[in-house]
């Protein structure tokens, strides 16, 4: 019976380091709020300002309008022919697509949020070769025209520049016949006999097109060569398409990519109308840090952390015969988890390795005073001190080595284990039962 006062003792602290689980979530929980609330500031200066961007074209298009007759089921049950109208569009794709400029960042602050944005001084070139009508019959076609799409035409600033083989052309709102494609500008063409177009070969865009945080580009030619720079220093690649060549440095970044249509299938989604499914090549001007992303990162070790610390006591406990009451337990695992509340608060305000310097720091001096009451010495509460700025110290090395925090995790773990093995490889855990009050 005495020996099982020692496993009393530790389902007890068992118990503890599971209510512990209960602050821990609420710390988590308040970590993914604040997320939803910096999305919500996002999504405000999209609002205000334009969203994220998304280059579509320039596009060759040519509406027609063609009668049919169809067989239809009268209400007597007879079958006739009606003549129905039916609209649609010819697509054409560039051949080359040259696509080129600078994204100008900056940020707009929402309460304690910075959004970072960005204008871009767009320009692109696009070739196109010759295109003759299909002759179909009963089919009438329209006036030809290119549409360019841009995904928040509230972000064009001024007047951007269309010029079609040296000669200016005037542009209007929409995309017409892509409209459930993208939003954007088009730009009437001149309109040639039922067998042909006149000859389109070069098309030169130029705007300034404002953004909020990513840019993307459908690579809609048969070969394109695109070209980005901007002096935003922490760029975030993605989409269907890596740069082929990118160089960062203290200046900024600069990314090249050269792209066929055998390697993308942009331009048979723009024939089926696929708005939402587009081939595109994407940069995000992204946060060096996400605290919030580091914060949640963090609290995952917060039940490792307090296992450690409990373990830590339940040997010094048991092997100096020192008592420690389970509030006092309890007490210093609320100090562990106030750290992560700590750090997410602070880390709002200054920067993320400022904020768990004095986060650790205030958590550590807190409890070594606390502990050098609870065990009757300051060496002792010291000595506690040292291993939790050990255990602090670890974190901050996961936290900030993403691609070898599963190495030093185990590594950590490991030690640790090794640690507590070799300290206890000789005690008598029955007769330390029977110490147990």
């Amino acid at each position: 019976m005495k020996s099982m006062k020692l496993v009393l003792r530790f389902a007890v602290i068992g118990a503890l380091v599971l209510a512990l689980l209960v602050p821990l979530a609420m710390i988590r929980g308040v970590v993914h709020e604040r997320e939803q609330y910096r999305a919500q500031a996002v999504e405000r200066v999209a609002q205000g300002r334009a969203g994220e961007q998304r280059l579509v074209g320039p596009l060759r298009v040519v509406p027609w309008t063609e009668r049919r007759e169809v067989a239809e089921r009268a209400a007597d049950g007879s079958q006739r022919l009606v003549t129905r109208e039916v609209n649609g569009h010819l697509l054409q794709a560039p051949v080359r697509l040259d696509v080129q400029g600078t994204l100008q960042p900056a940020e707009r602050r929402v309460g304690l949020f910075r959004i970072p944005v960005y204008g871009w001084q767009a320009q692109a070139v696009a070739s196109f070769t010759p295109l003759d009508y299909p002759a179909v019959d009963g089919r009438a076609y329209g006036q030809p025209y290119l549409a360019i799409g841009i995904a928040d035409v509230r972000g064009l600033v001024g007047a951007p520049q269309l010029v079609v083989d040296g000669r200016p052309l005037a542009l209007a709102s929409g995309t017409r016949d892509l409209a459930a494609l993208s939003g954007g500008v088009h730009a009437a063409l001149p309109q040639a006999g039922a067998t042909g177009l006149p000859a389109l070969r070069e098309v030169h865009f130029d705007a300034t097109i404002d953004g909020t945080r990513s840019l993307a580009i459908v690579p809609v030619a048969d070969d394109n060569r695109i070209d980005l720079a901007s002096p935003w220093l922490h760029p975030q690649f993605g989409g269907r398409f890596l740069p082929t060549r990118r160089d960062i440095d203290a200046d900024g970044f600069r990314a090249h990519w050269a792209l066929s249509s055998l390697a993308s299938d942009a331009q048979a989604q723009l024939r089926r109308g696929e708005a939402d499914a587009l081939d595109a090549l994407q940069v995000s001007l992204v946060d060096p840090v996400d605290v919030y992303t580091q914060v949640d990162r963090a609290t995952k070790y917060g039940l490792l952390f307090v296992l450690l610390t409990f373990v830590a006591f339940g040997l010094f406990e048991l092997i100096k015969r020192l008592p420690i009451h389970p509030l006092q337990y309890l007490l210093v695992g609320l100090a562990l988890a106030i750290f992560f509340l700590l750090l997410l608060s602070l880390s709002e305000h200054i920067a993320f390795h400022w904020a768990y310097l004095v986060s650790a720091t205030a958590c550590i001096g807190v409890q070594a005073m606390y502990l050098s009451g609870v065990l009757r010495s300051w060496r002792r509460g010291l000595g506690f001190a040292a291993m939790l700025t050990a255990l602090y110290g670890a974190l901050y090395c996961l936290l900030v080595s993403e691609d070898n925090a599963l190495l030093m995790g185990s590594l950590l773990l490991f030690g640790i284990l090794a640690a507590v093995m070799w300290i206890t490889r000789k005690v008598d855990w029955y007769a330390l039962g029977n110490d147990v009050r």
